[in-house]
């Protein structure tokens, strides 16, 4: 699980989920953002960049152009969130941080409302 179950009890009512990961190129992060908000998996995403990601891989240390990719998401929502961005994900040791985040009371509703099945 994600979101650790002792994390919930202590979880304000207008609370959402981050989830945060890289990508090598902006067209990937926006085919992972299109993804999650078209599949009601997030109801949005950020992308920002290029960044500079300095990091140590296989012994060495690495310095690459990535794209940071953040997905707003609900409690209910994460876990599916999180496969779906691991799911194919280019690198072979994806970032995935997540974050419990407190949120506006309106915007905590509009990520649910996002999120939520379809009724059609």
């Amino acid at each position: 699980m994600i979101i650790a179950d002792d994390m919930a009890a202590h979880e304000p009512a207008d609370t959402i989920v981050e989830l945060r990961t890289t990508f090598s190129r902006r067209e990937l992060a926006a085919a992972c953002g299109s993804r999650l908000v078209s599949g009601r998996l997030a109801a949005c995403v950020q992308i920002d960049g290029p960044i500079t990601s300095v990091y140590r891989w296989e012994g060495r240390v690495e310095m690459a152009e990535e794209f940071s990719c953040t997905a707003k998401t609900s409690r209910d929502r994460a876990e599916a969130c999180a496969a779906a961005i691991l799911e194919g994900h280019e690198y072979r040791t994806p970032q995935l941080v997540v974050s419990l985040v407190s949120a506006s009371a309106s915007y905590a509703a509009w990520v649910a409302e996002s999120v939520a099945a379809s009724r059609t």
